[in-house]
């Protein structure tokens, strides 16, 4: 019982590394390759492209970084409109705002968590009504759960819209057999310090137009022209990974296997635990898809289980875990007050439900089952349920 009262923080996602990296970054310093290009760079971009079937990649400085450059690349100016998913972080939104265009946001389904097709299908069907069609439709798959890609994808192609996938919370996750983040006219990853790996900040973006990933290299390295002196005509950005990090992230992408894996394993040891408990539902997952299950997020109804998510998380921070709400949704947030948002059904805001009711579990590949249990046992206590 020693262990279940252990004072050691248990965190919600921290990095895990291989004992790899240090090979890489040695020979970043070894040859002088440190500025943000080099072999390291270029491998990275290969592997990852190679690892989810895209014909290339760009590595950038950030996942929000990748969206900004996919946005730019579809020519998304002020006067635009562009749609996004309601729940999930603002970085998915915020580039839209960089770009001076109006985010238009979409509500979730139940079998998901993701951006509903039927929102989707009533709001392009307006917009076109009005002759407004948006630039881009940003997806998001959210917590590592693909969303249903064959029917976004039917509902944009009929109106000829192309999507960003964003993928930053779902590398090794697969739909249809297929890699999630594959499926737009552009996927971006994160390999924020809290993703299943990690390059401590950076990003990836991916596409199969090998000359739009050409112009996105020129724009993430401040769009200098080809000319002796510098010379620039168009707006840039600094937004190109460097060696190092770059060394890091091919590291971690040989053992991303097993970092799903082991999040899998996770999420399959809770479910066991808690799933039985009153109120406590987990979040889905689609069939034919395969969650990397990034972090394990579940519902409680407060009336079945006699506790709420709040109560709950503070009493996990006592004892020293940290648990977290799922995302706000985007159409909730102060930032984007007034904008239009659609929800899955009248009367039925499934965003909002899940915000009410979410939680996210430490989901950590270098979590030991000894801190699991820790964390399964304060929660039946917390919920009486012991």
């Amino acid at each position: 019982m020693g262990n279940l009262i252990s004072t050691k923080k248990i965190y919600l996602s921290s990095p895990h590394m291989s004992g790899n990296e240090q090979k890489y970054i040695n020979e970043a310093f070894e040859t002088n390759w440190i500025a943000p290009l080099g072999p390291n760079v270029d491998a990275f971009e290969n592997e990852i492209a190679s690892y989810i079937g895209a014909k290339g990649a760009v590595a950038v400085s950030s996942g929000t970084a990748a969206i900004h450059l996919a946005l730019s690349l579809l020519d998304v100016r002020k006067g635009d409109t562009v749609f996004c998913s309601s729940l999930t972080f603002i970085a998915s939104a915020n580039p839209i705002v960089y770009q001076g265009a109006e985010p238009v946001f979409i509500d979730s389904e139940p079998e998901t968590w993701n951006m509903s097709p039927n929102s989707l299908k009533l709001a392009l069907e307006e917009a076109n009504t009005e002759g407004n069609l948006p630039k881009a439709v940003i997806v998001v798959n959210l917590y590592g759960q693909s969303a249903k890609m064959d029917e976004l994808l039917s509902i944009c192609n009929h109106y000829d819209v192309p999507i960003i996938e964003d993928a930053a919370e779902s590398l090794g996750s697969t739909y249809r057999g297929i890699a999630s983040g594959s499926f737009g006219k552009y996927g971006i990853y994160s390999f924020n310090g809290n993703k299943i790996i990690t390059t401590s900040g950076g990003g990836m973006l991916v596409s199969n137009d090998i000359e739009a990933l050409k112009k996105a290299r020129f724009l993430a390295t401040q769009a200098k022209d080809p000319a002796l002196h510098y010379q620039h005509s168009k707006t840039g950005f600094n937004y190109r990974m460097s060696n190092i990090l770059a060394g890091i992230g091919r590291a971690q992408l040989e053992v991303l296997n097993e970092r799903v894996k082991a999040r899998r394993s996770k999420f399959n040891c809770y479910y066991q635990e808690l799933a039985h408990l009153p109120g406590f539902n987990f979040m889905p997952e689609l069939k034919n898809t395969y969650s990397n299950r990034w972090l394990t997020a579940l519902t409680i109804d407060e009336n079945e289980s006699g506790i709420s998510v709040n109560s709950l998380i503070k009493y996990l921070a006592i004892e020293n875990i940290e648990a977290r709400p799922v995302w706000k949704p985007l159409h909730m947030q102060p930032l984007f007050r007034g904008a239009k948002y659609y929800p899955h059904r009248d009367f039925q805001n499934v965003s909002e439900e899940i915000f009410q009711s979410g939680i996210c579990l430490p989901s950590g590949s270098n979590m030991s089952e000894e801190e699991q249990q820790r964390v399964i046992h304060c929660i039946r206590k917390a919920s009486n349920q012991n």
